[in-house]
């Protein structure tokens, strides 16, 4: 019997106990939301806003640092990185001692100074005009002179300008230059010796403009054309075209020539002399008058229209010529 009675004791504790662990979780089940729902009492909602002010109010940021380890990311300082120590103290900057402050100077009334400026034509030409490569572009420039140009300036192109007269040492040392366009300025006068020194010079265009007078032109030369200007047959030298081997092309219409321009070399292969004052015509003009087997197969284009001359009165002039020139017959 004695027995009987401790096992029921034993049964009925353990019962109690099984019975109490849910009814606890109840309770705390029950609690939780309570307490939370006061958490959130306590807190406006309504007037909630996180400011710079009150931040660290309401954040606690006073373990912040503990949360994450930084250790990994602090940079690592090896011994024998740092600079060695000066043995001579001497050679330590004085901390202690200050430069001296300059004074400064009481402002004038004075007009301020300004810079000298610069006239246009001393300007470099790459700075008035568009330079591509070797070639320079200066058309439509307002220019009154030549500018000063690069010295290996190969193409110059500056027409529709003011330029009017042209110096002996607008072009000096340019060496690789092979053509100069001058067509439409206002060029009345050309220094004699402006392109005879240039070695490598093809072709001057200057037609469109007042020239009296030719200057001496370089052997090198294959194109003239000096149209349209005021040059009579006095504004060129005695046999001015006698030497020019290479000359290929001259064009002088729309001028006051009074004869053509003889001798003429073999070179040549364009002759355009139309609308000026010529009336006559000697029989060597264009063929050698003792040497009736002569034949100047590059010379075909004479121009000689809207001149006085009859050409049908020079019949002799014409005989090595593979065609007769253009003009009254």
């Amino acid at each position: 019997r004695m027995q009987t009675l401790v096992w029921l004791g034993i049964a009925s504790l353990w019962l109690g106990t099984a019975w109490a662990v849910p009814a606890k979780e109840e309770r705390r089940k029950v609690e939780k939301p309570n307490a939370d729902l006061a958490l959130y009492e306590n807190l406006d909602l309504d007037n909630y806003d996180l400011t710079l002010d009150n931040y660290g109010e309401i954040l606690d940021l006073s373990n912040y640092e503990e949360l994450y380890d930084y250790g990994d990311l602090a940079p690592k300082i090896e011994v024998g990185t740092l600079a060695p120590r000066p043995k001579d103290p001497g050679a330590l900057p004085d901390l202690g001692a200050t430069a001296e402050t300059p004074e400064l100077q009481p402002l004038t009334t004075a007009s301020p100074v300004h810079p000298a400026s610069i006239p246009t034509q001393a300007l470099p030409s790459c700075l008035l005009c568009l330079c591509i490569g070797t070639s320079v572009y200066c058309d439509d420039a307002n220019l009154e002179h030549i500018p000063l140009l690069p010295p290996d300036t190969t193409y110059l192109y500056a027409r529709f300008n003011r330029i009017g007269a042209i110096r002996a040492s607008d072009f000096t040392g340019l060496k690789k230059l092979k053509r100069i366009d001058l067509t439409s300025n206002s060029i009345s006068w050309a220094h004699v010796d402006a392109f005879r020194l240039l070695p490598s010079l093809q072709e001057l265009l200057l037609p469109e403009n007042r020239l009296t007078a030719l200057p001496e032109l370089p052997r090198s030369i294959v194109r003239l054309d000096a149209r349209l200007n005021r040059i009579p047959s006095t504004g060129l030298r005695p046999e001015a075209f006698r030497d020019l081997k290479q000359l290929q092309f001259l064009h002088l219409s729309d001028n006051q020539l009074d004869y053509i321009p003889a001798p003429l070399p073999e070179s040549l292969r364009s002759l355009h002399l139309q609308n000026n004052n010529i009336q006559t015509m000697h029989e060597d003009t264009f063929c050698d008058s003792q040497d009736h087997s002569q034949i100047r197969r590059a010379l075909e284009d004479i121009r000689l229209d809207g001149n006085p001359i009859n050409l049908s009165l020079f019949p002799n002039a014409y005989f090595c010529l593979p065609r007769l020139p253009t003009g009254h017959f």
